[in-house]
């Protein structure tokens, strides 16, 4: 079966679906080539960054593998969409705790490995974070940042994992500006794992970034215990 146009008003997931039927069905066979971007953009009546994210998202459970200057292969024909929609349908508490283990581990290796441009970079992002106001734009900014400190580990199971996640946490970062109930680490922690960070010290990076999403952390548990207890 080709692919369909998606119906307008569609989320990436629509497009994702019609990708994952071409694999299954075996359109798409395990080690071809799949087509460029530009291409399947035209058949499926979608915006390119629409495709773009849905092969990000199957690149990421190994369906797909992108090789850079050349095109996209298709390395497995498993269906990951239980996992996915799993994921995509988890509670900000599941994401926080997710994040927790991420976001230490991290920035203990970041501080062992990051180098003056990733510093600089790093400088830069906190400063996107704490200058962002509106709600989806500091999810965004704030989603960047902690993306910086994994990819500063030079760990690419650690990079891919986080740009996995990192949408979830864009959300749920999203959510929290707008919901008062739940604290979000303000510019002091984050600058603090920053610091730790440039100072090449560890276990102080780590007990920082975990200073940045345990309180948070405590406030849903919390309230889903509240919940629990109605």
């Amino acid at each position: 079966m080709g692919l369909r146009p998606v119906p307008g008003g569609s989320t990436v997931d629509a497009v994702l679906d019609q990708l994952q039927e071409q694999v299954s069905g075996g359109a798409w066979a395990v080690g071809a080539r799949i087509p460029a971007e530009t291409d399947l953009a035209a058949q499926l009546g979608v915006s390119r960054p629409a495709v773009r994210e849905a092969i990000r998202a199957l690149s990421h459970v190994g369906v797909l593998e992108v090789r850079r200057g050349d095109g996209t292969y298709v390395r497995s024909s498993a269906d990951p969409r239980p996992l996915l929609r799993r994921v995509s349908r988890a509670s900000a508490r599941d994401v926080f705790e997710v994040q927790l283990a991420y976001d230490v581990q991290a920035a203990r290796l970041a501080a062992r490995r990051r180098t003056e441009a990733d510093l600089a970079r790093l400088e830069d992002l906190l400063r996107a974070r704490d200058e962002a106001t509106e709600p989806d734009a500091f999810g965004a900014a704030d989603a960047r940042f902690h993306l910086g400190v994994a990819e500063a580990t030079r760990n690419p199971v650690l990079i891919e994992a986080m740009r996995f996640f990192i949408d979830r946490l864009h959300e749920s970062m999203r959510m929290i500006r707008l919901d008062r109930e739940v604290p979000e680490a303000g510019p002091a922690r984050h600058r603090a794992v920053l610091d730790a960070i440039a100072a090449g010290d560890p276990e102080a990076a780590a007990a920082a970034a975990a200073a940045v999403v345990e309180p948070t952390l405590a406030v849903l548990e919390a309230l889903l215990d509240e919940e629990a207890g109605r």
